[in-house]
C-alpha cells in the first residue's frame, strides 16, 4: 500500500515529531534517512543569567515559500528521493525541539549532504527570527544560528 504524501513543510506551534517526519518520507527506493533536530539549549550570557525560553515568530507566507524552494533546489541538486521540514512558532523552552528536517535518499552521503545543506541554507534563506529570554527579563531579537 503507497505511502501518503509527506508532511513536507510545516510551521507549526505544536511540539515537532522528527519520527513523524520519518515516517512519512520512509520509501522502499530509499536506503537511508537522515535527519536533523534543532533544540532550544541552555546557555548563559557574559554577565551569568540563563536563557529560560526562545519565542520564534515568522512571516508565515513567506516562510513557507522560501521552505518549499529549499525542498525544490535540494531535490534537484543532491540524489536525494524525499524532504519534510517542519519549524517551530511561538514560546519553546529549554530542550524543546524548534527545526526538524528529514531526508530520505538511495545512500546515506546524498541523505547527509540534503540534511546539512537544507539546515544551512533555511537559517540564512527563510524569514524566521528567534527572541532570547532570559532569567533577568531581558528579550533579544537574535540571528537563527
Amino acid at each position: 500500500m503507497p505511502h501518503p504524501d509527506p508532511i513536507a513543510i510545516t510551521l507549526t506551534r505544536e511540539p515537532i515529531s522528527a519520527r513523524a517526519l520519518v515516517e512519512s518520507i520512509s520509501r522502499t527506493n530509499s536506503g537511508a534517512i537522515a535527519t536533523f533536530e534543532g533544540i532550544v539549549r541552555a546557555e548563559r550570557r557574559d554577565d551569568g543569567v540563563e536563557l529560560t525560553a526562545l519565542d520564534y515568530s515568522a512571516h508565515e507566507g513567506m516562510a513557507i515559500e522560501q521552505m518549499a524552494l529549499l525542498r525544490e533546489r535540494a531535490s534537484k541538486q543532491f540524489e536525494i528521493s524525499q524532504i519534510a521540514i517542519a519549524h517551530r512558532l511561538g514560546h519553546l523552552t529549554i530542550g524543546e525541539v524548534s527545526v526538524a528536517i528529514a531526508v530520505a535518499a538511495p545512500h546515506r552521503g546524498s541523505a547527509f549532504e540534503a540534511c546539512r545543506w537544507i539546515i544551512d541554507t533555511l537559517k540564512v534563506d527563510v524569514p524566521i527570527w528567534k527572541k532570547d529570554i532570559w532569567a533577568d527579563g531581558r528579550e533579544e531579537w537574535t540571528a537563527t544560528t
